[in-house]
């Protein structure tokens, strides 16, 4: 997956694991960095439930491990730069991608399968599409169904973006699998620092040309801010629930780099917005990272950025 693995790339890992099992083959979920959100989700695949001790590996033991016999699956992200191990990429020939966000000039190199659905909801949807057809001998274990149903959960924010057809036929056959909703819902419940940092982040947010919400998200006291302010994107959800708000926009300091977490309902396409600041994303879901650069200037970045779209008409107010 990508780097500070979020519960869609993580359920999408998890699937895989799950195919790979069906054709009696060792599968390995390299993650570096387990967040407070993911902690829980992560805890339910310990070795005392059947599951192996080394079923999460380190960039460092992958590559170790890695052969050219091995096959790497991607999953939630298509630029290479962006993943886990980006070294991993050159040990091996077999590299296969899944994900959902639209395609930049960056891209992974010599996939033998690239499945990238720009309109699927998640990485989750579309792997749990695969298991449908994968092998009539697959079964899912509860756990395993709502590690990826919580994926499916996350990205669409409960439902209520970017959901299709696909999206709700995905989440009936990971319920028939053993999904329980009420029990994902505890699974991905805030603790009480990050439930108080996207309070405050919509506290402090101020309103630019009168339709865009600009914020920050305070990164004390988190483990993981981004999952408040750029992957989880709870704050930027909620200020999308103040009346005459079309964008809204939180930035997250966290490991030297801006993390900015773009959301939009409909009028907005975010995604433009992102991609002119090195990003991108989906029309109403987009992000962006900045490096080399204070929070005030990263806000001077995006500012500008809407300025200049919307004197060139790129954006209509």
């Amino acid at each position: 997956g990508h780097r500070i693995s979020d519960a869609d790339a993580f359920g999408a890992a998890v699937g895989i694991f799950c195919a790979v099992r069906v054709l009696e083959k060792r599968a390995y979920i390299v993650i570096n960095e387990v967040t407070s959100s993911l902690r829980p989700i992560k805890e339910q695949f310990r070795e005392e439930r059947g599951y192996p001790g080394d079923m999460f590996i380190s960039s460092e033991m992958a590559l170790e491990m890695v052969d050219n016999n091995a096959a790497v699956v991607v999953v939630d992200v298509n630029r290479a730069s962006y993943t886990e191990c980006p070294g991993l990429l050159k040990c091996t020939k077999s590299i296969v991608v899944f994900d959902h966000h639209r395609q930049s000039s960056e891209v992974i190199e010599n996939a033998v399968l690239s499945y990238i659905e720009s309109y699927a909801s998640s990485t989750c949807e579309m792997v749990a599409e695969v298991l449908q057809y994968f092998s009539e001998d697959i079964h899912l274990e509860s756990q395993e169904a709502d590690c990826i149903y919580a994926g499916i959960l996350i990205d669409t924010d409960n439902f209520n973006t970017k959901t299709g057809v696909r999206t709700f036929e995905a989440a009936a056959y990971l319920r028939r699998c053993g999904a329980e909703v009420t029990r994902v819902r505890k699974l991905l419940r805030d603790d009480m620092d990050a439930y108080k940092a996207r309070a405050e982040v919509v506290r402090n947010a101020r309103v630019y040309h009168k339709v865009f919400a600009i914020s920050v998200c305070p990164g004390k006291g988190i483990e993981s801010p981004t999952i408040v302010g750029a992957q989880g994107a709870q704050a930027a959800n909620e200020l999308l629930n103040i009346v005459g708000i079309k964008a809204s926009f939180v930035l997250t300091e966290y490991n030297d780099k801006i993390f900015i977490s773009s959301r939009s309902i409909d009028e907005i396409n975010v995604q433009l917005i992102m991609e002119k600041m090195g990003g991108g994303g989906h029309l109403s879901v987009a992000g962006a990272q900045l490096k080399d650069c204070s929070v005030d200037e990263a806000i001077a970045i995006v500012e500008k950025t809407l300025d200049q779209m919307v004197k060139e008409g790129e954006i209509e107010l």
